[in-house]
C-alpha cells in the first residue's frame, strides 16, 4: 500500500507545479536613482602647442629641461651665452653714469662761461660805438668787437643747446637711457622661458649650440587645454549637449579617472562610420595624458534621483519609448503596454503604465494572457553611475558605443 500512495504523491505533486506553472524570475518596481549615460571610446586629441624659440644670436649655455618633463610658467628653460651683452651693458651703463656725473656739469660750466663772454662782447661794443660816434677810434675797431659779440651769442647758444640736450630727461640722456633699456632686454631674451604651465614635448637643441631669431628650440604642451575627442554613434545626437559631465579612464591607467566635460559637438556626421565627434576637456588634466592615448568616456546625459525603474530584460516589443512588460499578480501574468522614459545600462524609467510594488517577469519568452507561473523575486541590478566610474578599482568599463 505504501507504493501506491507514494506514487500518487508524487503525480499529484507534478500536477500541482504544472498547475503552477514555471518559475521566473521577477521583480519589484520601485522608485530608485537612474543615470542615462552614454559609454563610448575615444583619443587624447588635438591639444594646444607652442614652439618656443628664440629672438636672438647667441650660443646656448645650458638647456634646464628635457623631453616630458613637466614645467611651470615663467620657469627658465634654456640659458643662452650673455658675455658679450653683459660687456655692452656695463659700457652704456658707463656712458649714461659719465654723462650725468661729468659731461652734464662741465656743460652747464661752459653755458655760464659762454653767458660771461657774451656779456663782456656786449658792453665792449657799446662802449666802441660811443667811440666811434665821436670819431676817437676807427670804424673797424667797431667792426671787430661786432664780430667778437656775434662769436660769442653762437658760443652761448651752442652751449644752452648742449645743456638742454645734456639735463635731466634731455634727448642725450634718453638715447643713453633706451641704450641700455634695449641691451637689458637682450640680456631678458637670453633666459628662454616657459609661456605656460606644461609638458615638454620636443627639445632641438643642445648646449654649444648656436641659436638665429625664429628658430624653434623647443615644443611644450599646454597641460590645461588638453582635449579629448570621442566619436559616438549618431543615435545619441539626441541627448548631448555641451557642458554634460562625463568621468574618463584612460585603459593605460585604469585606476587613475578623472572629470571632463563636452565643450562642443561637430556640426557634421561621419557617413562612413555614422558617428559625431564630440569633444570634451578636462581641468586640470592629469599629467600622465599623452597624445593619441586611448581613453574611455562615461557621458552623463540625464538623471533622476527618484525614477520608477524596471530592469531593461524586462522589456519586449519596444518601439521607441513604447514597450511590453509581463506583470505579475496572484500567480497570474498579464501583458502590459508601459511608456519608458530615461535608460541606464541595466534599468529603464517608466513613465507611465506600471506603479510602486508591481511585479513583472524577467523574461521576453512567449507567455498568454492569465497564464499560471511562479515568480522569484530578484533584487534590482546595479545601475552604474559617473560616481561609481569613479570608484573602479581597476575595472574597465564596457564600451558600448
Amino acid at each position: 500500500m505504501l507504493l501506491p500512495a507514494l506514487l500518487v504523491a508524487v503525480v499529484g505533486i507534478i500536477v500541482w507545479q504544472k498547475w503552477r506553472g514555471p518559475e521566473i524570475r521577477a521583480y519589484r518596481v520601485e522608485s530608485h536613482p537612474l543615470i542615462q549615460q552614454v559609454v563610448a571610446t575615444g583619443r587624447v586629441a588635438s591639444d594646444d602647442r607652442a614652439d618656443i624659440g628664440s629672438e636672438i644670436t647667441a650660443v646656448v649655455k645650458e638647456r634646464l629641461v628635457d623631453r616630458g618633463q613637466p614645467v611651470q610658467e615663467n620657469e627658465v628653460l634654456i640659458t643662452l651665452s650673455a658675455d658679450q651683452l653683459k660687456a655692452q651693458e656695463q659700457e652704456a651703463q658707463a656712458a649714461l653714469a659719465l654723462m650725468r656725473s661729468s659731461r652734464r656739469p662741465q656743460a652747464q660750466a661752459r653755458l655760464e662761461q659762454a653767458q660771461s663772454h657774451l656779456a663782456q662782447a656786449k658792453r665792449e661794443v657799446q662802449r666802441r660805438r660811443l667811440l666811434a660816434k665821436e670819431k676817437a677810434i676807427p670804424t673797424e675797431d667797431l667792426e671787430q668787437a661786432e664780430n667778437a659779440l656775434a662769436a660769442a651769442q653762437a658760443g652761448f647758444d651752442q652751449a644752452k643747446l648742449d645743456v638742454s640736450a645734456l639735463a635731466q630727461g634731455g634727448v642725450e640722456e634718453s638715447i643713453l637711457q633706451q641704450r641700455l633699456n634695449a641691451i637689458r632686454a637682450s640680456l631678458d631674451k637670453t633666459q628662454i622661458r616657459a609661456p605656460f604651465s606644461g609638458t615638454v614635448l620636443e627639445r632641438y637643441v643642445s648646449p654649444g649650440d648656436t641659436v638665429q631669431p625664429g628658430q624653434t628650440l623647443l615644443t611644450l604642451r599646454d597641460q590645461s587645454k588638453i582635449e579629448l575627442l570621442v566619436p559616438v554613434d549618431e543615435r545619441n545626437l539626441g541627448v548631448l549637449k555641451v557642458g554634460q559631465p562625463a568621468i574618463i579612464i584612460a585603459d593605460a591607467y585604469p585606476n587613475e579617472p578623472f572629470r571632463a566635460e563636452i565643450t562642443s559637438i561637430a556640426p557634421v556626421i561621419d557617413p562612413q562610420r555614422g558617428t559625431v565627434d564630440i569633444r570634451l576637456s578636462a581641468a586640470p588634466a592629469p599629467d600622465f595624458l599623452k597624445e593619441d592615448m586611448t581613453i574611455t568616456a562615461t557621458i552623463e546625459t540625464a538623471r533622476n534621483d527618484a525614477a520608477l525603474v524596471v530592469p531593461n530584460d524586462t522589456l519586449f516589443q519596444q518601439n521607441g519609448n513604447r514597450a511590453k512588460v509581463w506583470v505579475y499578480s496572484h500567480g497570474k501574468v498579464n501583458e502590459t503596454e508601459v511608456r519608458t522614459g530615461l535608460n541606464s545600462l541595466a534599468l529603464s524609467q517608466i513613465t507611465e503604465g506600471l506603479t510602486a510594488g508591481d511585479i513583472v517577469l524577467g523574461t521576453s519568452d512567449e507567455l498568454n494572457d492569465g497564464q499560471r507561473v511562479r515568480a522569484t523575486i530578484s533584487p534590482l541590478p546595479k545601475s552604474r553611475t559617473i560616481e561609481a566610474a569613479e570608484r573602479t578599482d581597476g575595472e574597465t568599463p564596457m564600451k558600448l558605443d
